[in-house]
């Protein structure tokens, strides 16, 4: 088994040795090393500690050294919400937009979620997985470990099966931890816009069953949204997929506050995603429910449309549990760049640093299932890293937005190549 070790650390950020979600207050607590080692057999993290004690610790090091002086080291980024399986991008309508439409008026043309459901249902798989593939290059370089991918671009049965085998094939050849989710209650097609019911039922009866035959989902996940689907047809999409065993997520709050938070809580969801829209009834529901789940946060997809960012310190000070993500897709937020979503959370929804990584690493693992092999500095934990560049302390990666402070990405003991 090979085995390398990190030496000279200069900070060694998020060791713990016990993982569970961090609720409320506990997300400002970043536990650290200063001057600090980190042992690495295999893909596994197999210790840790201050360089005062390596000898003490470890009789006998590896031969592959690497030597972090002035380097921050961190868990990768675990990005929970994720629609990196598309076809093509929306510009145009970037452009409608800064001439004065509004998302929802570009829907009702046929934009929107629909126009990269014209574009997947006209690409073959293999092209899709092409196009996927260099996507999920791009983000693993930026420092992502974990990613969770929607399908909800297909709203066919054949298209949607399509987008899930793409995600499947991705897991089998990545060595990313990759967690997958079936959106086919992304919006509704032209052909059912007014047969909801019709199309609900194509989703229970014909979509459900194949996607659990072949095994290509770990999540059901629902748009609870005005002019998308009611709590009611949430509530009842979410039942047939726990049926199958799969777990539910909910797009929610993203625009109006329509009952997709208590929807969630009722059914358990492992997360709540969105979130932009918080009444007083809902905040009041979060703190006093007693759900375990994750609110999800996309300030990135927020800032793209010139919507109000979600209210995180509200949450957090209702004792939720808060992760952040990039909601990566082509119409509201084309970027998985992780890092620059942890500075538009500290820039823009006043998180701080500590509690912008806790949200990113460890809370962002547990939102997608996999807190217990990813997401923190622990022994036996996925060997998933994030080696700075020489900077001065932590505050620097969010303050120094605009600039690339990674300097090498391990995934699963080994350095992708520069």
């Amino acid at each position: 088994m090979a085995s390398r070790i990190l030496t000279h650390i200069k900070q060694l950020l998020n060791t713990r040795e016990d993982s569970s979600p961090l609720f409320g207050d506990a997300l400002s607590r970043l536990p650290r090393i200063d001057d600090a080692y980190l042992l690495v057999e295999g893909d596994e993290i197999a210790g840790y500690g201050k360089m005062s004690s390596l000898k003490k610790d470890h009789a006998q090091l590896p031969s592959e050294q690497e030597d972090c002086s002035g380097k921050l080291v961190l868990p990768c980024w675990c990005d929970s919400h994720t629609h990196l399986v598309f076809a093509g991008y929306r510009e145009n309508e970037f452009v409608d937009r800064i001439r004065g439409l509004s998302y929802s008026e570009i829907h009702a043309r046929g934009g929107g979620i629909l126009n990269t459901v014209r574009k997947v249902n006209e690409t073959s798989e293999d092209e899709l997985f092409l196009e996927s593939w260099k996507r999920l290059e791009e983000v693993a370089a930026l420092g992502t470990g974990a990613i969770e991918i929607k399908s909800g671009y297909g709203l066919t049965v054949d298209t949607e099966l399509k987008m899930l085998r793409v995600i499947k094939k991705l897991k089998e050849r990545s060595p990313l931890s990759i967690r997958s989710t079936f959106l086919g209650a992304h919006t509704y097609p032209t052909a059912y816009r007014e047969n909801h019911e019709g199309y609900i039922q194509l989703i229970i009866r014909e979509m459900l069953p194949e996607i659990a035959k072949e095994k290509l989902a770990d999540f059901i996940d629902v748009f609870c949204e005005k002019g998308f689907f009611s709590p009611e047809e949430t509530e009842t999409i979410l039942r047939a997929g726990l049926a199958y065993g799969l777990k539910p997520k909910l797009h929610c709050n993203q625009l109006n506050s329509i009952g997709g938070i208590e929807t969630g809580i009722k059914l358990d969801a492992l997360s709540l995603d969105h979130l932009e829209v918080i009444s007083e009834d809902d905040n009041q529901r979060l703190r006093n429910s007693g759900w375990k789940g994750i609110c999800t946060l996309l300030p990135s997809s927020a800032f793209f449309l010139g919507i109000p960012l979600p209210q995180a310190r509200k949450l957090i000070r209702a004792g939720c549990s808060v992760a952040i993500a990039s909601d990566y897709n082509p119409g509201s937020s084309p970027s998985g760049n992780m890092n620059l979503v942890v500075s538009m959370s500290c820039l823009q929804m006043n998180l701080s640093p500590e509690e912008a990584v806790n949200a990113a690493t460890i809370n962002g693992a547990f939102a997608m299932g996999l807190g217990k092999s990813c997401g923190s500095i622990s022994i036996g934990k996925q060997a998933n890293l994030i080696v700075t560049r020489a900077i001065p302390s932590l505050a620097f990666m969010p303050y120094a937005f605009g600039s690339n402070h990674i300097d090498k990405v391990m995934i699963r003991g080994q350095f992708l190549s520069q």
